[in-house]
């Protein structure tokens, strides 16, 4: 951020009518001034398209800020823990609007066609998985199983 001060200020005629400041106007210019009016530019010259972009790409924003009431994040205390917090909502976000889009019978078998796909690939690799990692891995990889299988026993004969 660059800082521009003069002295001339102080014996202009205008300097009341200017400024408040009693040691005269301060004007400040980012590095980015110059990519910053580009983009006025090219938004002025392209009004159309930008207010499509926003119908599109802002429409989230505004369901989850206004009717969702996600104004604020929760975890404020890292970067990562607030970007989990979007992230999550945004999931949240998408999952509403594909059970909005897809009937919920075309939902459930394509589910259902997906866990057997990872049904049958979980099936052909399980003999690899020993053999990139070295450390006991039946306790962990029993659990996994164990959910996989409820799932799939959930989707194939609900």
């Amino acid at each position: 951020m660059k800082h521009y001060k003069t002295s001339a200020c102080l014996s202009c005629k205008l300097f009341k009518k200017i400024t408040k400041n009693a040691k005269g106007r301060l004007i400040e210019r980012t590095q980015y001034a110059d990519l910053i009016y580009q983009n006025k530019v090219r938004i002025q010259n392209n009004y159309e398209i930008y207010r499509r972009r926003q119908a599109i790409v802002e429409h989230p924003y505004g369901v989850i800020k206004r009717q969702w009431d996600f104004y604020y994040i929760m975890t404020k205390k890292t970067i990562k823990r607030a970007a989990a917090d979007v992230g999550l909502i945004f999931t949240v976000y998408n999952l509403r609007q594909i059970f909005n889009m897809i009937d919920h019978n075309l939902l459930k078998q394509y589910l259902r066609i997906l866990a057997l796909y990872f049904g049958i690939l979980r099936a052909i690799f399980n003999p690899f998985y020993g053999l990139f990692y070295f450390y006991n891995h039946k306790a962990s990889f029993t659990r996994t199983n164990f959910k996989c299988s409820l799932i799939f026993i959930y989707l194939l004969y609900e």
